[in-house]
């Protein structure tokens, strides 16, 4: 059966078939919509066997390019993978689309469509509102079910693709430093760490940095992690606090005259106590008795919230923002789930 399309003659709106369940899902991987918590091939069954639901597929020159899925419950309307190829975009075919499912819904007589954008979306929340939806304020509830009733395990697992904004900082001189007091109750002592073990280096880089989503050195094997930590130009400083590992700072300074300030992190019960300042001050302080053309640090939004407001109160300038998507280091084994 072919739903005729009568919002322009050049996209070609249909029913799904099950011979386009490759297309489709290439299309959905494409356009960022698969995650691991929502298996296609059960969502598209399940659609299938819905009379309450339907699946349309938008094409150009016998290649699908669109899609929609819509389905309601008697009173409301909800689509879901909405979907335009990212080389057709900005030509009209989402509104199309959505539109398309709008008027079957329309049809049986469901006259109001629902739907939930995941916040922070904001491209996708000015696409809807360009085609006449209005945020409705409502609290949203939600609980992962299983067929025997039980605790939904796959509600903890985190998504396939991880997104971050990243922002890198600089300081081209010396700055003055603000003062970083510490108790006078505590023995303090920053060490240098030369030629760290690599379990020794393990344990802080990964107890330091679970929070905060480090990974790139757990992704590293023993042998290519030992050839960066035990070069003679990088320099791990170790913070010691009443005898205990607090936390470290570690100078790259392999592209001299540029430093990088490469990791600095507290141990997670350390965090909080002021340690911070101080552990960033001195490692500034370390850095510049080299007299470096630029020291240099970047940070991200995975990081502790106050990262990027404290580098700048020491002196270190934004540059430059990009947004990275990396695969989640979860499903890959190299970190903890929960």
């Amino acid at each position: 059966m072919v739903e005729p399309d009568t919002l322009g003659p050049e996209l070609r709106i249909r029913i799904y078939s099950p011979g386009d369940r490759d297309a489709l899902v290439a299309l959905w991987d494409r356009c960022g919509l698969l995650v691991s918590y929502n298996d296609p091939d059960r969502d598209i069954a399940l659609w299938c066997a819905s009379s309450n639901a339907e699946i349309f597929v938008g094409e150009q020159d016998g290649r699908i390019v669109a899609s929609v899925c819509v389905g309601h419950d008697g009173h409301r309307g909800y689509p879901y993978y909405v979907a335009v190829d990212p080389d057709a975009q900005k030509g009209g075919l989402g509104r199309r689309m959505m539109r398309h499912a709008e008027a079957w819904l329309a049809r049986l007589g469901v006259l109001k469509m629902n739907l939930m954008v995941r916040e922070g979306n904001e491209r996708v929340n000015a696409f809807y509102r360009s085609i006449g939806y209005e945020e409705t304020p409502r609290t949203v509830f939600g609980r992962w079910l299983t067929a025997d009733g039980r605790p939904a395990e796959h509600a903890k697992t985190p998504p396939a693709i991880v997104s971050c904004t990243v922002t890198y900082l600089e300081m081209m001189a010396r700055p003055t430093l603000p003062p970083t007091p510490l108790s006078s109750r505590r023995a303090v002592a920053l060490l240098r760490a030369r030629q760290p073990s690599v379990a020794f280096y393990r344990f802080l880089y990964n107890s330091i940095g679970e929070s905060w989503m480090w990974f790139e050195r757990r992704a590293l094997d023993d042998e290519a992690l030992a050839a960066i930590i035990q070069d003679e130009q990088v320099e791990v400083y170790v913070l010691y606090i009443d005898g205990v590992p607090a936390g470290y700072a570690e100078l790259d300074r392999r592209q001299e005259p540029e430093i990088e300030l490469a990791y600095l992190g507290l141990m997670p019960e350390f965090v909080g106590a002021g340690l911070g300042a101080y552990l960033l001050a001195t490692a500034i302080g370390i850095a510049w008795s080299y007299e470096p053309r630029r020291l240099w640090v970047h940070t991200n939004d995975k990081d502790h919230p106050r990262a990027l407001a404290l580098y700048q109160r020491f002196g270190f300038k934004p540059y430059k923002q990009e947004n990275e998507t990396y695969p989640d280091p979860r499903l890959r084994g190299l970190m903890p789930t929960n």
